[in-house]
């Protein structure tokens, strides 16, 4: 019998919602397909477009949450990283769904390459307003409180912040929400690297460019996740290297 070589696989910015079925029915056929034959799938955030909180009884989060604990089941590390909208993701989801859960800044060897895993909204250090309200949101302190909230508190805080983020992001420019180019160099550099993978911004894309070392220039890569609507985004990792894919959903 033939050796199936082993392999990775990496995906952000699903944004599960009811109002997207779709979405969640191809979710479900790439863990079933895809997922369930590899090595370990990392998901860089942003899985559901919201979450209120482990103790969501709703039928899309426990739906999903049973899909991944058979993927799980079956024998394939998962990993999850929160994105900005899905941050509130505790360790009560990782129980249930078996997935070990990663800091926003996570190194990994992949096949004999260390690369920097993350959600990708630190780098875009140009939306100032973003920054802003993520550092808030983000407190530790606040957090804690507000899962402690009724749940249907819960639910209309989120209803209101999806509203108010997309009105915000309506009046942005790309150049805002997109990455910036330093603060990549420099994360870079923090983490003693030079190839990063990372989602956020919808902008798939396999980036080339120059990094300035204290040793001279080397050569860095920035692989960018694409979101998941006609179509889903995968980088598949393996000993022949790192291969970003779209597929129809």
């Amino acid at each position: 019998m033939p050796i199936t070589p082993l392999k990775t696989l990496l995906i952000s910015d699903l944004h599960l919602s009811p109002e997207r079925p779709a979405v969640t029915e191809a979710f479900s056929r790439f863990l079933k397909d895809r997922a369930s034959h590899c090595e370990a799938l990392y998901i860089l955030g942003d899985l559901f477009e919201a979450w209120i909180g482990d103790d969501d009884p709703a039928p899309l989060s426990r739906a999903i949450i049973g899909e991944l604990k058979a993927v799980s089941d079956s024998g394939v590390s998962i990993y999850f990283l929160h994105g900005n909208r899905d941050f509130a993701i505790g360790r009560r989801f990782a129980r249930e769904t078996g997935c070990h859960l990663m800091s926003e800044f996570h190194l990994v060897d992949l096949y004999g390459e260390t690369i920097l895993l993350l959600h990708g909204d630190t780098l875009c250090t140009e939306d100032i307003e973003y920054q802003r309200a993520r550092r808030l949101i983000r407190n530790p302190f606040l957090l804690m409180l507000a899962k402690r909230l009724p749940l249907k508190t819960r639910q209309k805080i989120a209803i209101k912040g999806r509203e108010k983020s997309r009105a915000s992001t309506s009046n942005k420019s790309d150049y805002i929400m997109d990455v910036s180019q330093t603060a990549v160099a420099r994360t870079l550099l923090e983490q003693g690297v030079t190839t990063m993978i990372h989602g956020h911004t919808h902008r798939p894309g396999d980036h080339h460019f120059k990094l300035e070392t204290e040793n001279g220039r080397c050569e860095a890569r920035r692989m960018v996740l694409g979101d998941w609507g006609d179509k889903g985004w995968v980088i598949e990792a393996s000993s022949a290297g790192l291969q970003l894919e779209s597929f129809p959903t």
